[in-house]
């Protein structure tokens, strides 16, 4: 399929941007998208941001132009709140990595997959420390605000449960930070399991679960722990001494909601 520019200004060959009219940098914590310096006018509204449905009928109904859709996504973009270390996390450099193999595959199937505003299946990528599963997951982020639009929200799981813990200690109430991770169409959620598995963790991750499958909303994710084996395999062997931890041991079944 080919791709179309998000902007009828766009530069052909342009090598900052490689023709999607938008660089990514880092700014300070954050990863924030720009409008390439190779986006020119729009020669199609004049740089009005509207045209009319009919040439030369003034009276005729008039609509956005397309070229607002840039500024609109690299707008969704930036209030992701994607690290800034990922700030040139795509599919396209994993690709050179020579990382490939089934995740890459099953990320790549989600995207082409999407539809949005239907119900969309989640995502959980598993594996150890290093194996590249949040670049996965940021540049699946990445590609489903600048194709589809979608609205979207990276978090770390500890982190989330640092900022609500410090909120309560302010005497703020869990919405303020909940309530904005339910309204997106796609949260990322980055390491699954971590911390302690206490009680809270388990129901902040409850409330946000369950409230986002109330929504149809859709979950994006990684963990360092395996996922919970399939409905009939063989009862492991608790006789015998484990060093396997699995996801569900850490988060429970909500996850898979």
């Amino acid at each position: 399929m080919i791709r179309q520019p998000l902007h009828p200004g766009v530069q052909r060959g342009c090598p900052n941007c490689d023709e999607d009219g938008y660089v990514v940098i880092r700014d300070g914590e954050k990863a924030m998208a720009q409008i390439c310096q190779c986006v020119g006018h729009c020669p199609r509204c004049k740089d009005t941001h509207f045209v009319t449905s009919e040439q030369g009928n003034r009276f005729a109904p008039r609509r956005r132009c397309e070229c607002t859709t840039l500024a609109n996504r690299i707008r969704i973009f930036n209030e992701a709140n994607i690290p800034a270390r990922h700030a040139n996390s795509t599919r396209a450099n994993f690709r050179r990595s020579k990382l490939l193999g089934p995740p890459f595959s099953a990320v790549s199937a989600f995207i082409q997959g999407f539809s949005p505003k239907e119900d969309n299946r989640g995502i959980i990528l598993w594996g150890k420390v290093g194996t590249g599963k949040t670049h996965l997951i940021v540049a699946t982020l990445r590609d489903l605000i600048f194709q589809h639009g979608v609205t979207a929200r990276f978090v770390e799981f500890s982190h989330l449960l640092a900022e609500l813990k410090s909120g309560f200690d302010r005497g703020q109430g869990a919405s303020s930070l909940i309530d904005p991770l339910v309204r997106v169409e796609v949260l990322a959620i980055d390491e699954l399991g971590k911390g302690r598995n206490t009680e809270f963790e388990g129901t902040v991750l409850d409330e946000l679960v369950s409230r986002r499958y109330n929504a149809s909303a859709t979950i994006i994710g990684t963990t360092n722990y395996a996922p919970l084996p399939p409905a009939g395999s063989p009862v492991p062997n608790h006789a015998k001494p484990s060093q396997t931890t699995n996801l569900g041991d850490r988060v429970g079944p909500r996850v898979y909601s």
